[in-house]
């Protein structure tokens, strides 16, 4: 699953939901829980059933941010999500792994009754518990991804969510999705200022660099920023074409490191090359 952008859409907001389609986002993420006044927030987990398939006409992948500040809220949100075929559902506030088998033990008897394939989890991990607990969280039941909630983080620690305070707690949860082998979505500063496009272009670049695979957005101008940065340009997928194809040469004369373009190859180096195939073709 290669998503580079995951737009939020208020769920209480139909002029933003009609058009949520259209950004080009490979993921939409309906909000139910801080983009949603409370006296909405029965309306939008009831207008699942309409805004789900409509945001997701244009190919999206659909999810749902729950609320998760009373286990009732938290399931009827799941099992509206669920009902209405969203693909996975975003969660906030996840501080250990108990909240998780709690919905996968609620979902299951929907999904069989429905006959649907399985919702899927990102644990959005937003205070020191959830971050000291990341790795048994990461992998809990139904997780495909992990984030970072970086303004909720900073104010649960009592700091300022500049990319000094944030840097050190994202990698670590970026760290705990990478052992588990699920996605890793974030950039190593917060998003809510989303109108400076260059420092965002740059911290684009380097959430890619340390191998985060996206990032949400809540403003629709930063998707195409987002596309981009976290997409290999035509220059590294020909390289890594080239480089496979002389490795394969190589291994066939029994050769295993060797010079590729002055440069010195080894085995980490094609596997590198071989993921970053997989995942453009992904």
């Amino acid at each position: 699953m290669m998503l580079r952008s995951l737009l939020y859409v208020p769920g209480s907001s139909p002029r933003f939901l009609e058009k949520a389609h259209q950004r080009g986002a490979d993921a939409i993420i309906i909000d139910l829980e801080d983009a949603v006044a409370v006296n909405e927030k029965d309306a939008a987990r009831a207008a699942l059933a309409r805004t789900v398939p409509m945001v997701g006409r244009g190919g999206a992948q659909v999810i749902v941010r729950i609320n998760t500040h009373d286990e009732m809220t938290m399931l009827a949100d799941a099992s509206a999500a669920c009902e209405a075929g969203a693909r996975a559902l975003y969660i906030p506030k996840v501080s250990s792994p108990e909240i998780l088998h709690r919905l996968d033990r609620h979902l299951q008897p929907l999904e069989a009754a429905a006959n649907r394939s399985r919702t899927w989890f990102a644990p959005l991990i937003e205070d020191p518990a959830g971050l000291l607990n990341a790795t048994s969280i990461a992998a809990g039941p139904r997780v495909f991804a992990l984030s970072a909630g970086g303004e909720d983080l900073a104010t649960s620690m009592g700091a300022q969510p500049t990319p000094e305070v944030l840097r050190v707690p994202k990698l670590m949860i970026h760290y705990a999705a990478k052992a588990a082998g699920v996605l890793s979505f974030g950039l190593l500063r917060s998003t809510a200022d989303y109108a400076d496009k260059a420092a965002l272009s740059a911290a684009i670049r380097e959430a890619k660099d340390f191998g985060f695979d996206g990032a949400t957005c809540i403003h629709p101008s930063v998707v195409p920023l987002l596309n981009d940065g976290f997409s290999p340009s035509e220059e590294e997928l020909d390289r890594a074409r080239r480089l496979i194809t002389a490795a394969d040469d190589a291994a066939q004369a029994g050769i295993g490191a060797f010079t590729f373009e002055g440069k010195f190859v080894d085995l980490p180096i094609v596997t590198r090359a071989r993921a970053l195939l997989a995942r453009s073709t992904g």
